[in-house]
């Protein structure tokens, strides 16, 4: 629309202005041819009254009779007589030179000796006798370049104002696009909260209502299965707890089992493990489906990371950067030991161990970097291991777990999200000692939005929020 506007612009100022070129130089050259015949007529005047008194009367009235710039030429009685050096019958353009016969007025424009006349031809009497005269086209030329230049600077201007024009009518006409595509695009990233507004545009009312509803209808849906998954795993604790405590139980007693026996149980009881780890994983994507919200606390980020490392990993595996050391983030506690917890979980069952998790601070964000000992993660599969029930292909290694002991596959995934919903991101790459390195940036708030926890409010010493029930927690 807007090569359109500026094309249509463009092309109508060229051809007004070509259209106006053409009349307004026509009548400019009109007038001065006009003015030129009636001066040349006055000088002929002069001079016919020259010709009754002989040539020699001519040839002392013609640098006389014609005023400054101008030259005149006369043939009279088959002699050429004329008012300037460089002015006589070789400069005649030739179809006004004389001709056997009567001689009619005629004006001509050229150019002598760079400069721009009008060659004006009136006869004498006798016949025979005519006279010339080259009348400078004085400020003619001029006034044409200036309306040539008037013109072209028309046309480029509203070309330009064409293509301005059509700037402001596209965003106009698309402004409701943008504003479906942005609504769009927040859906496409998880917020069903989104909605197109509905105005008074009888063409776009039907679509937003259109699109309105059936993004209703998908939160409505979204919500069903969340709370479905969330209600399930519910319902699944009680028969799991009893799984758990009777293998429990049964492995307090383990040495008095017969020895055919001990390995089917201890079968029994990974599966059981594993069984709990993917319902605490379902349970916690259940509620972030469901609208569970962050709650926020301010941190000693450093303090957390070390706490949740060092447990996951049981030893120490933390290192601390003197520049994130004493670094205070508002975060939601469990979320992040839990993603500090599934990241070493995951190094130290499927990535050979965990080899050192380091905190550090770089360009406005905390990093919290994890290493393990295993083959990587190739690069084709760096995207896809914090899909849900993602399995690599590399080395043998299965990727995508949710802790260290059983990893039911959604870990990475739970990793993806909490660290979303904190402002940062999440990725994994080559480390520089070999395996695999996972990077959580969290950005740092500005300076004054945070405080410093009071003295003994570190993340080992407040409570726990209590999020899941009985043994599941």
């Amino acid at each position: 629309m807007s090569l359109t506007f500026g094309l249509l612009a463009g092309l109508l100022s060229v051809g007004l202005s070509i259209l106006a070129w053409f009349v307004v130089s026509a009548n400019l050259v009109s007038e001065a041819k006009s003015n030129a015949v009636m001066e040349a007529v006055l000088d002929r005047d002069a001079v016919q009254a020259a010709v009754e008194h002989g040539r020699e009367a001519v040839a002392k009235a013609l640098p006389l009779k014609v005023r400054s710039g101008q030259s005149a030429l006369a043939l009279v009685g088959g002699q050429w007589l004329s008012s300037a050096p460089g002015f006589g019958p070789e400069q005649l353009p030739a179809n006004l030179r004389p001709r056997p016969g009567s001689v009619d007025g005629d004006v001509q424009r050229m150019t002598l000796d760079g400069s721009p006349y009008f060659v004006v031809r009136l006869p004498l009497q006798p016949s025979g006798n005519v006279f010339y005269e080259w009348i400078p086209e004085g400020a003619l030329g001029a006034m044409l370049r200036e309306l040539a230049v008037g013109l072209a600077a028309s046309a480029l201007a509203m070309t330009i104002i064409g293509l301005l024009l059509g700037r402001a009518a596209t965003r106009l006409a698309l402004r409701p696009l943008a504003v479906f595509g942005r609504v769009a695009g927040r859906v496409a990233h998880g917020d069903l909260s989104a909605r197109l507004p509905i105005d008074n545009d009888p063409d776009l009312r039907e679509l937003a209502t259109s699109f309105n509803a059936t993004i209703d209808e998908l939160q409505r849906r979204v919500a069903m299965e969340s709370r479905f998954a969330l209600d399930v795993s519910h319902e699944l604790r009680t028969p799991l707890t009893t799984m758990l405590n009777s293998v429990e139980v049964i492995q307090n007693r383990r040495e008095t089992l017969p020895r055919a026996v001990r390995e089917p149980l201890d079968m029994l009881t990974a599966d059981v493990q594993r069984f709990r780890s993917l319902v605490v994983d379902l349970l916690e994507f259940s509620r972030d489906d469901a609208g569970d919200r962050l709650v926020l606390e301010e941190v000693v980020i450093a303090d957390l990371v070390r706490h949740a490392a060092d447990a996951a990993a049981g030893r120490s595996v933390t290192v601390v950067d003197a520049a994130a050391e004493g670094v205070v983030l508002a975060v939601e506690k469990r979320r992040l030991e839990r993603v500090v917890a599934n990241l070493v979980g995951n190094a130290e069952t499927h990535g050979a161990g965990c080899t050192e998790v380091r905190v550090t601070r770089r360009d406005g964000v905390v990093q919290i970097l994890v290493d393990d000992a295993g083959p990587g993660v190739p690069p084709s599969e760096r995207r896809r291991v914090f899909d849900r029930f993602a399995r690599g292909d590399g080395g043998g290694r299965v990727v995508g777990s949710s802790d260290g002991v059983t990893g039911s596959g959604i870990g990475l995934a739970i990793v993806e999200r909490h660290v979303t919903l904190h402002g940062g991101k999440v990725s994994v790459a080559a480390s520089p000692d070999g395996g695999a390195r996972f990077t959580v940036d969290l950005p740092i708030a500005k300076p004054g939005s945070t405080r410093h926890p009071k003295a003994g409010s570190t993340p080992t010493d407040r409570p726990r929020r209590a999020t899941r029930d009985g043994v599941l927690g």
